[in-house]
């Protein structure tokens, strides 16, 4: 049983989820609009939020960012808005899934299974560590040389991502599927940019990797400097 968090606007929407989910055996709670909703998220801590992106006084968008900057909850984002271009940009806001509506309780149920599936893996996450950077699972934070980075969401499951498989490398069209949960239709482009904006906040680039090391026709994998 997750205690899921609902922010959703409309009434009736938002009675038949918390209806159906308190079926499923969660704990649920809800709110009206974005501020109600983060204000929720911080107090009760949740396990999971579902999150509309169309609220009345602030872009569903806007509050992952805000959620982001302070918390690592999971989030799924739940709209009406059904186009590929939503769904980017909410997952490169930070959220974990994106469910277009309508939907059933059943895929709902599912998807809030999986999402905590992957986020409450048995155990605490270790940091990870290669060579002169040090990456924080639980807390989100990244350190480079003892030097913050700042990472957007994005980026972070990027960097995470890799990091776990150091010295794999790994293809464009892996990272759009694991880390953006996206087909993998344009990969190259995506994930070429991201690494792009990366390897600048590493100090370093595609001609003169100290990390990021491109595999020209495979992919990309993250590997201590080579000594000499």
């Amino acid at each position: 049983m997750a205690h899921v968090l609902v922010i959703e606007d409309d009434p009736s929407i938002r009675a038949a989820v918390l209806r159906a989910l308190d079926d499923l055996g969660h704990a649920v709670t809800s709110a009206p609009d974005a501020l109600t909703g983060l204000r929720s998220a911080v107090e009760e801590a949740p396990d999971i939020i579902v999150l509309d992106l169309g609220l009345p006084d602030l872009d569903g968008s806007e509050v992952l960012r805000m959620l982001r900057a302070v918390s690592g909850i999971p989030v799924i984002v739940a709209t009406a808005r059904d186009d590929d271009p939503t769904a980017v940009r909410a997952l490169n806001a930070g959220a974990d899934d994106f469910l277009a509506k309508p939907f059933t309780a059943a895929q709902l149920d599912a998807r809030i299974r999986a999402v905590l599936r992957r986020s409450q893996a048995p155990g605490t996450p270790s940091d990870l560590v290669v060579d002169g950077l040090r990456l924080s699972p639980t807390g989100r934070t990244a350190l480079l040389d003892g030097e913050s980075l700042d990472l957007t969401p994005r980026e972070f499951d990027l960097l995470q991502y890799l990091m776990e498989r150091p010295n794999v490398v790994v293809g464009k069209r892996e990272l759009m599927t694991e880390v953006w949960r996206l087909p993998p239709s344009g990969a190259d482009k995506t994930v070429d940019v991201h690494l792009s904006w990366l390897r600048r906040k590493l100090g370093e680039t595609a001609a003169e990797p100290r990390l990021l090391h491109t595999v020209r026709g495979v992919g990309i994998k993250l590997a201590p400097p080579v000594e000499g």
